[in-house]
């Protein structure tokens, strides 16, 4: 059996006003796409987060740039996709530094791919010279 696929894409400008928006959106297509209450609040918050980083520090809130949020489902998978233009970055450059330790430092920041990866099923960073970077947010659908 086959199943249908079906793509949607918001795009805003890069400004935190522009959050709510964004939620509102990927709960829609979370509800679309059969995941429950608790995944939805869920992927929301995932991609809160990767839409905030976007703002703050790949665009440093210049709201010239866009944000785009692409999402893709079928009857097993629904797939973020947040694209933007900034300069990038390595995650693999993140320090794994302990989350207690963070916070007996008292150390704001880098916790953004640690909350995605602890919500989402999947999550990967693609930067290709000359392109616009892509982070991908993977959630399976429990039926």
């Amino acid at each position: 059996m086959t199943s249908l696929e079906r793509t949607l894409t918001l795009t805003v400008p890069s400004a935190t006003e522009h959050l709510a928006l964004i939620r509102e959106f990927v709960a829609n297509v979370g509800s679309q796409a059969g995941l429950g209450d608790d995944d939805v609040a869920k992927l929301e918050l995932a991609v809160d987060e990767a839409c905030a980083n976007v703002i703050e520090h790949a665009h440093g809130h210049d709201a010239n740039k866009e944000v785009t949020v692409r999402a893709t489902f079928d009857t097993a998978t629904l797939r973020i996709e947040v694209v933007d233009e900034g300069e990038g970055f390595d995650p693999t450059a993140v320090p794994s530094t302990p989350v207690e330790q963070m916070v007996h430092d008292r150390r704001t920041g880098g916790l953004g791919l640690r909350v995605m990866k602890s919500l989402m099923d999947e999550v990967s960073y693609e930067i290709l010279p000359g392109d616009r970077n892509r982070l991908r947010l993977l959630k399976r659908i429990q039926k």
